[in-house]
Formats: structure tokens, C-alpha cells, sequence
């Protein structure tokens, strides 16, 4: 089967996401992609070069797929709560994405295409914790509607800011990881659903 240059790398993407639900990562083998993708044995070494390649591809594609499910939901919702019910929304419907994006000793840590995706993905998380309503530091909101995030407002953040979003952060992936590994009790609700009763029982301590 001849695939495009562009084909290829989407072809060899979607395998390993079909391989890592099915096996998980540790699993993960080249030949079994090339197998999947119906391409030669040597045709994903030859795209990534390696797993670790293979995987920093497979992250930074996680990134970007959540900074834009974030950016919508902050446009979207104008809701800090349904930005952090995004986030797991995400985690629990592209797992394998998630489980590999976290996971720095898997791949390229410090690839230019990884860390741009990531930082995109941090910029809505970090504009929304001081604009969007039940923000953690929403008594400092603008008025008027929410513009998209802009560049750099991560690294940027002042002290107060990066401390109120790494809370946000941990609450969100740590509810995410519980509920993936089987954990968090209440295992018949729907995860957004629990996800935003508990969100909204825990910034009612920060909002105004």
C-alpha cells in the first residue's frame, strides 16, 4: 500500500494510538506499526528515526488536540470550571494520548514542535485563571468577552497567576489520573459529569 509523505505520518500516528489502547506503550514495537499501517518494516524508523521519535510525535499531537479543545472551551464557555471539565473530557476519550503526553522519559522532552503544542496548551490554562468566571483569581477579571490566549502567557505568568494554575493543574489531572487507573469511587457517574460537581464544590473556597 503507497502512502503520501503526509499520509504516512498520520497512517503511523493512528496505528500507534490503535497499538498503546490495546497493549499500552510499554508494548509498542516499530514492526508492529509498519505491520498495522501496511507499510514496509523499516518505513517508521525511517519517518521518526526511532520510538522515542515515534512517541515525541505522538505527544506533541496530544498537545496540540488539547490546546485546542481548551482554547475552544475557554471561547466557548467563558467557565473556568468547564475549561478544567474539558481537560478531562480529554483525558478519559484520548487516553492513550494522555497517558504518553506526561511521560518525559518515553521521548524528545525538549523537541521545538513538543514544547510550542505544550505551551499553547498551558497559555489557555494560565489566561483563564484570571479571566474567566470562577478563575481562581477571577476577582481580577476584565470585563468584556474573552479574547484567545495569548502567546507566551504561561511564561509570563506572575507569581500568583502560576501558582493559582499549577493548583488548577494538579486538581484536574489528578482527578483525570484516579479515574483512569480506576480509583475514584463512583464509578457509574459519567466522569465530565462528577469531574464538574467536584470543580465547582472546590472553587467555591477561591470565588468572590
Amino acid at each position: 500500500m503507497a502512502y503520501h509523505h503526509g499520509d504516512l505520518r498520520r497512517t503511523l500516528l493512528q496505528a500507534a494510538d490503535e497499538a498503546i489502547t490495546e497493549h499500552g506503550v510499554a508494548a509498542l514495537s516499530m514492526r508492529d506499526l509498519a505491520r498495522r499501517a501496511g507499510v514496509s518494516h523499516a518505513a517508521p524508523t525511517h519517518h521518526f528515526g526511532d520510538k522515542a521519535g515515534l512517541l515525541t510525535a505522538f505527544a506533541t499531537a496530544g498537545f496540540e488536540q488539547l490546546a485546542k479543545a481548551l482554547a475552544t472551551s475557554r471561547l466557548a464557555s467563558n467557565s473556568f470550571i468547564e475549561l478544567g471539565v474539558t481537560y478531562i473530557r480529554f483525558a478519559t476519550t484520548r487516553r492513550s494520548l494522555f497517558e504518553v503526553m506526561f511521560r518525559t522519559d518515553l521521548y524528545h522532552a525538549d523537541d521545538p514542535g513538543l514544547l510550542a503544542a505544550r505551551a499553547q496548551a498551558a497559555d489557555a490554562l494560565y489566561a483563564a485563571v484570571s479571566e474567566l468566571p470562577g478563575g481562581l483569581l477571577a476577582a481580577d477579571a476584565p470585563d468584556g468577552p474573552v479574547r484567545p490566549a495569548r502567546a507566551g502567557t504561561a511564561e509570563a505568568a506572575p507569581p500568583e497567576v502560576r501558582r493559582a494554575g499549577l493548583a488548577a493543574w494538579s486538581m484536574a489531572h489528578g482527578f483525570a489520573t484516579l479515574w483512569l487507573s480506576g480509583a475514584f469511587p463512583d464509578r457509574d457517574l459519567d466522569p465530565a459529569e462528577a469531574a464538574r460537581s467536584l470543580f465547582a464544590e472546590l472553587t467555591r473556597d477561591y470565588a468572590p
